[in-house]
């Protein structure tokens, strides 16, 4: 497994004005923004192609779906279904969106592709890995429509190519669930929360929507939690508060209204509220990192979506922090990892 640390000088402030004004906004490592919208993105993090050839028994292919904004995903398939079309043995299908602030990340990060290729084999289902648009060129909402239209691409697919198709005719299409971890748990939420909610006669059919996986989602609000608050800033760690405050800086619409209450980042607005109780989703699923300073905020989260009436598995991974299914950046993150895979599994097959 690849590891990565992130090291983040947490009193270097994020917004920096450089002598010569050229840089505004930085996350060291990750993210330059230039004042004259020039961005520049450090390779921390190598790129992987996909593997034609199994990899622990698992092929993958990257599919264009939209030429026009760069949509893509990756499609992780076990090689054990690949002769195997009996409709009692097709595997559930789990759409997945990558980490990072909604500003950097990539469905072809070395990380996101050995935990991708890890949970397919393990908890034997099919990834869709959506690799979406990032800010701040593109501020939210251009990574839950990219989303959304992705999930319209399966669809159309699912309705019309489903037996050419080389990955699809081993779904079990009426077994679809969503998955994130960090802005991708966040994407994975809203564009259920808000994107189903608003179009009362959407039909997924032929797929069926059984549930989305939110791994340590990404969400903030102008009061401070006693975690983000309080919480030990460990160097390994992959989030702290002012890494967060700048992603959430460069991502939100752009304006006066685009404070950290805004409904895409506080989910537990009186409005955000209101938008549990009409979620559309049979079951949910939190996962929670200990050390983490989204941690509070999580669990204040699961608390009330459980109070508007849904069905919540929550499970707290203790002694790792943000993002360590992906980074491995704790000492205990290899056995977290499986742990949480483990509860995947689970979850799909319940």
């Amino acid at each position: 497994m690849t590891t990565i640390s992130f090291t983040h000088n947490n009193q270097k402030p994020n917004n920096i004005h450089h002598q010569k004004g050229l840089i505004i906004e930085e996350i060291e490592g990750l993210i330059k923004v230039h004042k004259d919208g020039h961005v520049e993105r450090p390779q921390i993090v190598p790129n992987i192609s996909c593997n034609f050839a199994p990899q622990n028994g698992v092929i993958s292919r990257d599919i264009t779906i939209n030429k026009e904004t760069n949509l893509w995903t990756r499609v992780y398939l076990p090689t054990s279904t690949s002769h195997n079309n009996n409709n009692n043995n097709k595997l559930p299908l789990l759409v997945y969106f990558h980490g990072g602030g909604f500003c950097v990340g990539s469905a072809s990060w070395i990380c996101y592709h050995e935990f991708l290729i890890n949970l397919a084999s393990k908890a034997n289902c099919v990834v869709v890995s959506v690799n979406y648009r990032l800010a701040p060129e593109n501020r939210l909402p251009s990574a839950y429509d990219d989303a959304f239209n992705a999930l319209m691409w399966i669809k159309h697919e699912a309705l019309y190519n489903k037996n050419q198709s080389w990955w699809l005719k081993h779904c079990n299409v009426s077994s679809l669930f969503l998955c994130g971890d960090s802005a991708g748990a966040n994407i994975a939420y809203n564009v259920v929360a808000t994107r189903f909610a608003s179009c009362s006669n959407l039909n997924l059919n032929p797929l069926f929507l059984k549930g989305i996986i939110l791994i340590q989602p990404f969400f903030g609000g102008e009061e401070r939690t006693n975690s983000e608050k309080n919480h030990r800033q460990l160097q390994n760690s992959a989030l702290s508060l002012s890494v967060s405050d700048t992603y959430w800086r460069l991502s939100l619409p752009n304006g006066v209204s685009a404070s950290r209450d805004h409904p895409y980042c506080n989910s537990l607005t009186a409005s955000g509220i209101s938008k549990m109780r009409d979620l559309r989703v049979p079951s949910i699923m939190i996962c929670v990192s200990e050390l983490d300073i989204l941690g509070d905020r999580n669990l204040e989260f699961s608390n009330c979506l459980v109070k508007a009436g849904k069905r919540v598995e929550t499970y707290v991974y203790k002694d790792v922090g943000h993002a360590f299914q992906v980074l491995h950046n704790y000492q205990l993150s290899h056995v977290r990892t499986q742990e949480m895979v483990s509860h995947i599994k689970n979850f799909l097959n319940q």
